[in-house]
């Protein structure tokens, strides 16, 4: 290694643990990885406080699975620096005053700085804890939405709503905190209905992480874009509104980020294409009913080695539900995505409870991932998804 690459990564690693030591870390994403675990593509980490102290939480992201492991400030650093030298191409470090990037080729290393404004450090706690990002206090849209009362108070029958409210920022907001951009953030909530998530992630990002962003919630429901645009006027969220009209209706250019909760069978899919037509970074959506794709396995009556479990109705209605989102998230994958499923609240509180994280990633394999859909559609007897029409394919 040439002592500039030598000294370039020491400043990298001191400055990682600076922003560790005096809490203005904001997350950590390591790329380009090209050592010996075949499967490993990247890590992302953040600060979290564990009963046993600080530690610097990384989320190895496999092909087929995630691993989390906890390190402290030493052997943190010590990571870091060895995985710089040896195992990955390129580095992202946020804090709450800068964007460090890092990227290497063979024995060239290139370092890029920027200042940002105002933006907050992301919470500490550990995924097991119980803080809320969102307090009921002075926040009039809570009681206009019929979460709390008058008092402020969140009310007994809203709690669950409320705990859900709270976990959707917790995993959008950092998702958008990281995008470390000069002008507003454009955000584009589609199916907004009564606006639930876009007034909490509004909030929080504006009032709490000091970020800029302009946000939409795209609403079919003249009764309820009215609504919330008068409690966001009464609010005070000068960059919030509700635009009437259905998702395929809206256009969406420029939008950094495309977030659908709940929307109806294959409108998801509608706010999907949407998003990759804008190009956005971000493409999150919590899908809700899952009529196409089960008319279509029902239709094509496919012999395979399921047959056992899809002639029970209950069965085929869980297997359709996951076939949907499995190709939602391979046609993504072809589109450019990095594509991650998972469960965001627990399904006492909804059995709607997936989660489909798509992020910009132009390496993904476009021909991998259309030949999986084109296997899984023989597999299952599907014509056609309803996405794929939407994106040409």
């Amino acid at each position: 290694m040439t002592p500039v690459a030598a000294e370039r990564i020491a400043e990298f690693v001191d400055a990682f643990a600076a922003a560790f030591a005096d809490g203005s870390l904001i997350g950590l994403k390591l790329g380009g990885y090209h050592g010996p675990e075949a499967e490993l593509k990247s890590a992302e980490g953040r600060k979290v406080m564990l009963k046993a102290g600080e530690r610097l939480s990384l989320v190895w992201r496999y092909k087929t699975r995630d691993i989390t492991k906890n390190y402290d400030l030493e052997e943190a650093v010590a990571l870091l620096r060895e995985g710089l030298a040896l195992y990955f191409r390129s580095a992202r470090l946020s804090t709450r005053a800068y964007d460090l990037t890092f990227e290497r080729n063979g024995e060239k290393v290139r370092m890029k700085r920027q200042t940002v404004a105002g933006r907050a450090a992301a919470p500490t706690s550990h995924d097991r804890a119980k803080q809320r990002l969102l307090s009921e206090a002075d926040r009039p849209w809570l009681h206009r939405l019929g979460i709390t009362d008058a008092g402020g108070r969140v009310r007994n029958d809203a709690q669950d709503k409320f705990r859900q409210i709270n976990k959707m920022v917790e995993i959008f907001a950092p998702l958008i905190q990281v995008f470390g951009r000069e002008k507003p953030i454009r955000i584009v909530d589609m199916g907004a209905g009564k606006g639930y998530l876009t007034f909490a992630l509004y909030d929080y990002l504006t009032n709490t992480a000091g970020i800029e962003v302009e946000m939409v919630g795209v609403e079919f429901r003249k009764s309820l874009v009215d609504l919330c645009n008068g409690i966001a006027g009464e609010s005070g969220f000068v960059r919030l509104h509700f635009a009437e009209g259905s998702i395929l209706d809206h256009d969406a250019s420029g939008a950094d980020a495309v977030i659908a909760l709940h929307a109806c069978d294959t409108a998801t899919d509608d706010a999907i294409a949407k998003g990759i037509a804008a190009g956005a970074d971000l493409i999150a959506v919590a899908p809700c009913c899952h009529k196409q794709i089960r008319r279509e396995m029902e239709a094509g009556k496919a012999q395979n080695d399921l047959d056992f479990l899809l002639k029970h109705g209950v069965f085929l209605e869980r297997q359709a539900e996951m076939v949907t989102d499995g190709l939602r998230a391979l046609l993504l994958e072809a589109s450019g995505y990095r594509t991650r499923v998972f469960e965001f609240v627990p399904d006492a509180h909804t059995p709607k409870n997936v989660l489909i994280v798509a992020q910009k990633d132009g390496r993904v394999g476009r021909d991998a991932a259309l030949g999986k859909v084109a296997e899984t559609k023989r597999f299952f007897g599907i014509g056609r998804h309803y996405l794929e029409g939407l994106l040409g394919l």
